[in-house]
């Protein structure tokens, strides 16, 4: 599918009405936009993506330094307290002025499932506390090769099954963004399949939605990509997989099915190398009766929705609303 259609596609919504996602009157990246992709492009992440034995040699360092995922720049008036649950350190948040009878974010970090949770993360978690006024529950799920994705989707699956239980009528979200995303909707489907409730929406922020990395257009975009490179998204998927195939719904849930799943909300910028397969993941969702709002944004990188550029402003403004 070219590039144009894409965009011309905007906004999917279920029932075959389509809407604008980007606004007609400003189609084109802004120049902050331009400048930060330029940032990003001096900085390591490519390299550190840019082949197997590169991210082999990420997962050694990481394994010799501590794990790190104390919550920082949360910023005021957001408390937070640390529990464990199936062994796992889970963070809630929640405003300092109360939260009785407030809605629920589950947040899925992303990195790739080899990394920890980075301050980014946080920051973003603490904006939604404190403007949506929402309660956040940050799964730290245990990262790979030590762990794989034949346990961790169940276990994200069972945390939030266990949630949708406490919360009773309350509204719960799932927001996740690239990795963290990807398991979203994986742990959606087992969920699913084993006849649980779905939350009340999914939100995926450039979900890493088919591990193969298998398209020849991925190709081409990975060249504009300033973040990642597909030898490196390829490694860490495999190390996820474990004994799993990559192409495993688990690891790859666009290859799983998308009847009776939460509705969606989608972000993904035209120079993110996954672009192409959350156009597909939408039009999948769609095609099995699934609401869905997909909002793509020419020039934007992968991750834009949490980046401080009018773009990210834009798409949190989008988030902000979904989950209050």
């Amino acid at each position: 599918m070219s590039v144009a259609k894409m965009l011309s596609i905007g906004r999917i919504c279920a029932g075959g009405r389509v809407e604008r996602a980007v606004p007609p009157e400003d189609p084109r990246p802004s120049l902050q936009s331009l400048c930060f992709n330029a940032v990003l492009g001096l900085l390591p992440f490519k390299t550190q993506l840019a082949s197997a034995e590169a991210v082999q040699e990420h997962v050694r360092r990481l394994a010799l330094r501590p794990a790190s995922h104390q919550p920082t720049r949360l910023g005021r008036g957001v408390d937070v307290t640390l529990t464990k649950m199936g062994g796992w350190p889970v963070y809630y948040t929640a405003p300092s002025s109360g939260h009785e009878g407030r809605n629920y974010v589950m947040f899925l970090h992303g990195g790739g499932y080899i990394n920890e949770i980075v301050p980014a993360h946080w920051r973003f978690v603490g904006r939604m506390t404190r403007d949506a006024r929402v309660s956040c529950v940050v799964p730290i799920y245990p990262l790979a090769p030590a762990a794989t994705a034949k346990d961790v989707v169940p276990a994200t699956a069972e945390l939030l099954r266990m949630l949708l239980e406490d919360a009773g009528r309350a509204k719960v979200t799932v927001v996740g963004n690239s990795a963290g995303a990807g398991l979203a909707l994986a742990a959606c489907q087992w969920l699913r399949d084993r006849g649980h409730r779905q939350p009340n929406r999914l939100v995926l922020i450039s979900p890493a939605a088919d591990a193969s990395v298998g398209r020849p257009e991925q190709i081409e975009i990975a060249g504009r990509d300033p973040i990642q490179d597909i030898p490196g998204i390829v490694e860490a998927a495999r190390l996820y997989a474990g004994e799993l195939d990559v192409g495993h719904p688990f690891v790859s849930p666009l290859n799983g099915a998308f009847r009776s799943l939460a509705p969606m909300t989608i972000f993904a910028g035209t120079r993110d190398l996954l672009y192409p397969d959350s156009v597909d993941l939408a039009e999948r969702a769609r095609a099995a009766g699934v609401p869905v709002e997909l909002h793509l944004r020419r020039g934007q990188p992968h991750n834009y929705a949490l980046m401080p550029t009018p773009e990210g402003r834009q798409a949190r403004a989008v988030i902000l609303r979904a989950i209050a």
